[in-house]
């Protein structure tokens, strides 16, 4: 077999998913395509379907009430089902009974998914086996003294949440080192595309640690090796293995693809292949003769839950969604979840599941290190199209052509009662470094989320008052079906190709969140197990200083150096400490006129350079 026939039957669903009959209750033996597993192979598949997911969306708006509204559809696909079966008996047809299921838009599938189990040991081996792993870590902690000095191996330094640990772990005094796993890199001349020089894994961490603000004495506890995740034992060289069997006490893995719209085999390789790694180099630590191996930390995602229309996403189960994910990246997270399962209970691996909910910056200042991903990306988006639309205003019949491509463009598919449940940064990583003395926390999923979600009607409102974007919502469904192949047609026409191909990725990556029936992510073991605080940070102040700090530092993204958006940044965060100090206010807290005149009064905008 060769190597990429190896890789398409290892990553192959059926070895985590078993799809199973509706009738007889067994595995019906085919392979699984992973596009089945998404939510977009499952649904606007009927004009009746597509109206009725449109008209539920309406009546929630309406009535407020979304269970009677989800009973009420439940009661309409089950008469169309017994309608469907009159006709079959009365004509002796299954093959009539089948067609009019399609005409009448009636979803009764003929078989389900569900998880394989990681081991087939009874519920209470299990659990003995991981209060074994508990009282194992107690003791590897306790052997550490009173005041244990903790080593730690990090992948996905270089990330948003890696970058965020580094900083935290700078003035952790348990911590005393921090050994990164970074790749060597390329830079290329932006123009000729020549190679200039390629950075070692120690250059690229020097030029890391001077962005985030470490240098002196405190840079000391930071050193950069050359590995590679999707290689066995994180592609880390003999000789550094063998140093690190002898001291390491942690590893946290949190190196991973966040991008919604990859293939299944990108995001397999980087979220499964990646994990396995990682759990495999733990394990040889823990089992290598006088380890100081203590446990391994895992960093999945809240969403590894699926589409679950509202019902409780709870932290310890994991079962295959009813209706299924939204993208390959939440897929192959629960994936690697099974997988870190497995290397848990099967091969006794001491291991910690972390799942964040949506990860955005910081919650007093919003820096997030030049990330531009997820919620950053159709904020900067419609911020970029309100300064090109007023751009256009000057031009002769500009006014006209702007507003006809702002009665277009301006709209984000969204249902106003959908909830996105956004997490700062600085909260994941409080839990990340928590978990590394909680060995309690063996076991346990934890998820790193929030109790007080952000309404889509609430982001479209603060985006108003922030941004001056006078963004609509429309409906999804209605959205994917018919506006948004009529907005980029009209946008082309136009001569706004890239307006057009935004609307189509934002579309494609937000849909499936914006409608109505999002998880609910119970939370409590981030307060219960790791210790964190009870009061969380305030989402809807988080996403108000996000939409500030994109716009006025990123510059809605335009901003790309690493090296500036760390000066703005650090700039920003003295203007912020100046602002709360003289107000006596946290700068959240602000009304958006307020701040724009107080931060206008303290910066040069246009340099960003304090007055």
């Amino acid at each position: 077999m060769n190597p990429e026939g190896e890789f398409l039957w290892k990553s192959s669903p059926s070895r985590y998913i078993a799809r199973m009959s509706s009738v007889t209750g067994r595995e019906v033996l085919r392979p699984i395509d992973p596009d089945e597993l998404l939510i977009q192979a499952h649904r606007d598949k009927n004009p009746l379907e597509v109206t009725a997911q449109f008209l539920a969306s309406r009546l929630i708006q309406v009535t407020g009430n979304e269970d009677s509204v989800r009973d009420a559809m439940k009661k309409i696909n089950a008469l169309g089902t017994r309608m469907a079966g009159k006709l079959g008996q009365m004509t002796g047809s299954k093959a009539v009974e089948r067609g009019a299921r399609q005409v009448i838009g009636v979803v009764d599938r003929e078989f389900f998914f569900q998880f394989r189990e990681a081991t087939r040991l009874s519920e209470r081996e299990v659990k003995a086996r991981i209060v074994r792993l508990r009282d194992d870590a107690r003791a590897a902690l306790a052997a550490r003294g009173r005041n244990p000095k903790l080593r730690v191996l990090l992948t996905g330094a270089t990330g948003f949440l890696g970058q965020e640990i580094l900083a935290q772990a700078a003035s952790d005094r348990r911590i005393a080192e921090v050994v990164s796993v970074i790749r060597p890199q390329t830079v290329r001349d932006p123009k000729t595309k020549e190679v200039v020089r390629v950075l070692s894994p120690s250059d690229r961490g020097l030029l890391l640690l001077s962005r985030i603000g470490i240098g002196g004495r405190a840079a000391r506890k930071f050193r950069f090796i050359d590995g590679d995740i999707e290689k066995p034992f994180l592609g880390i060289g003999e000789k550094d293995l063998a140093a690190l069997e002898k001291t390491v006490t942690h590893v946290i893995h949190c190196a991973a693809s966040v991008s919604f719209d990859d293939t299944y085999e990108s995001s397999f390789r980087a979220n499964v292949v990646g994990a396995k790694n990682a759990l495999a180099f733990s394990l040889r630590l823990q089992r290598a003769k006088g380890s100081r191996f203590i446990l391994h930390v895992a960093i999945e995602t809240s969403y590894i839950h699926g589409r679950k229309k509202r019902s409780m996403a709870q932290e310890s189960a994991l079962v295959f969604p009813k209706n299924f994910y939204n993208n390959f990246y939440e897929l192959t997270k629960a994936m690697a979840s099974m997988e870190t399962d497995q290397h848990m209970v099967v091969d006794g691996l001491r291991v910690v599941q972390l799942l964040p909910a949506i990860v955005i910056g910081d919650s007093r200042t919003g820096n997030n290190r030049g990330d531009t991903k997820v919620v950053n990306a159709p904020v900067n988006a419609f911020g970029r199209a309100k300064e090109a639309l007023d751009a256009l205003k000057s031009t002769p019949f500009g006014e006209s052509k702007a507003a006809a491509i702002a009665s277009v463009a301006m709209v984000f598919p969204a249902d106003r009662s959908a909830e996105l449940n956004l997490i700062t940064v600085d909260r994941v990583v409080e839990g990340i470094l928590a978990s590394l003395t909680r060995p309690e926390a063996i076991g346990e999923r934890v998820h790193l989320a929030t109790d007080n979600r952000i309404r889509t009607e609430d982001i479209i409102k603060v985006e108003k008052e922030e941004l001056g974007v006078d963004v609509r919502l429309t409906d999804p469904t209605l959205f994917r079906n018919v506006t948004l192949p009529l907005i980029t047609t009209i946008l082309r026409k136009a001569n706004e190709p890239r307006l057009a191909s935004a609307l189509e990725k934002l579309g494609t990556i937000f849909g499936g969140y914006g409608e109505w029936g999002q998880p609910i992510h119970s939370v409590g073991n981030d307060v219960r197990v790791l210790g964190l605080p009870l009061r969380r940070p305030n989402t809807l102040y988080a996403f108000r200083m996000l939409c500030r700090h994109n716009k006025l530092v990123q510059e809605f993204g335009k901003v790309k150096d690493p090296d500036e958006i760390a000066r703005r940044e650090r700039v920003w965060a003295e203007a912020l400490a100046r602002i709360e100090k003289e107000s006596g206010r946290q700068a959240a807290s602000l009304e958006a006129e307020e701040f724009r005149r107080r931060i206008g009064e303290i910066l040069d905008l246009k340099s960003f350079e304090p007055k």
